[in-house]
C-alpha cells in the first residue's frame, strides 16, 4: 500500500489540469489576518460586513475608505511557500488558481493562470471616469486628482455582483480539472463554494485545511498546516 503522502505526490505529478480553490488560510502565514477566525477582521469589528458593502461605499465613502485603508492593505506582505508552489505549477501550464483572496500575493508570486474571484485591492479605479490609478495614490487620498472622482478598489463588495468573466473562467477550469485542491478555506461562502458543483466528477479532490470540511462527497483530507504540506510537495 502506498502511503498517503506518496499517493498525493503521485496525484500532483500526473495531473495536467489542477485547480486550486483557495482562501484566507493561504495568506495568514504571510501575516494577513483572515476574516472569520477568533482574531479575524469580522470578530473585532461588529459592522465589518457593512463597512465592506456597496451601500457604505455610496452612502458613507469616507467611512468606507478609512476602514479599507486601515484594515485590508498589507503592502509589505510577501508570498509564502503555498503561493510559490502553486504559482510554479501554473507556470508549467498544469494548474489554475481560483482564489477568494484580494491581497495581490498570487500576482507577486507570478501566478500564471489566476482567477481572482473577488477582485484585487491593488487594482484601483475612478468611479467617474474609470481610469486606473496607482494604489499608492489611493492610500494617500480617495480622490482622483484628474476629476475629483472617488476612487475605489476593484473588489466585490457585499451587495455587489461578481465579475462574470471570472465566473466563466472559474467554471471552465473546474469542468476541465483532473485534480481539485482546496486550501485554506472553509468552502462556506457562496457563490465561491458553489464552484464545486461544476467540478469534473472524475477529478480527485484533496483538502489541505486545519478544519475538516463537510462537502457531501468523498475527498482526501490533509488536516495540517498548509505551509508544511506545500514545503514538502515537489513541483
Amino acid at each position: 500500500m502506498m502511503g498517503m503522502e506518496a499517493r498525493l505526490q503521485a496525484a500532483f505529478d500526473h495531473a495536467q489540469h489542477i485547480v486550486f480553490l483557495t482562501g484566507a488560510g493561504v495568506s495568514t502565514p504571510s501575516g494577513i489576518p483572515d476574516y472569520r477566525s477568533k482574531n479575524g477582521l469580522y470578530t473585532g469589528h461588529r459592522n465589518a460586513e457593512y463597512y465592506l458593502s456597496h451601500t457604505c461605499l455610496v452612502q458613507e465613502p469616507e467611512v468606507f475608505y478609512d476602514y479599507v485603508k486601515q484594515n485590508l492593505y498589507y503592502p509589505d506582505a510577501q508570498p509564502n511557500v503555498i503561493h510559490t508552489k502553486q504559482a510554479a505549477l501554473t507556470q508549467q501550464d498544469r494548474a489554475t488558481v481560483i482564489t477568494q483572496n484580494i491581497d495581490n500575493l498570487y500576482r507577486v508570486a507570478d501566478t500564471k493562470h489566476l482567477v481572482e474571484f473577488h477582485g484585487n485591492l491593488y487594482n484601483v479605479y475612478c468611479q467617474i471616469c474609470g481610469e486606473h490609478v496607482d494604489w499608492h495614490d489611493y492610500l494617500k487620498s480617495p480622490y482622483h486628482e484628474a476629476d475629483g472622482g472617488w476612487l475605489r478598489p476593484d473588489v466585490v463588495l457585499y451587495d455587489e455582483g461578481l465579475n462574470q468573466l471570472n465566473v466563466q473562467l472559474a467554471v471552465g477550469a473546474m469542468e476541465q480539472a483532473d485534480l481539485v485542491v482546496i486550501v485554506g478555506t472553509s468552502m462556506r461562502v457562496y457563490p465561491f463554494a458553489g464552484l464545486l458543483d461544476y467540478r469534473n466528477k472524475q477529478a480527485e479532490v484533496v483538502v489541505v485545511n486545519q478544519e475538516q470540511l463537510n462537502l457531501g462527497f468523498d475527498y482526501d483530507m490533509v488536516q495540517a498546516d498548509a505551509t508544511e504540506f506545500f514545503s514538502e510537495l515537489k513541483v
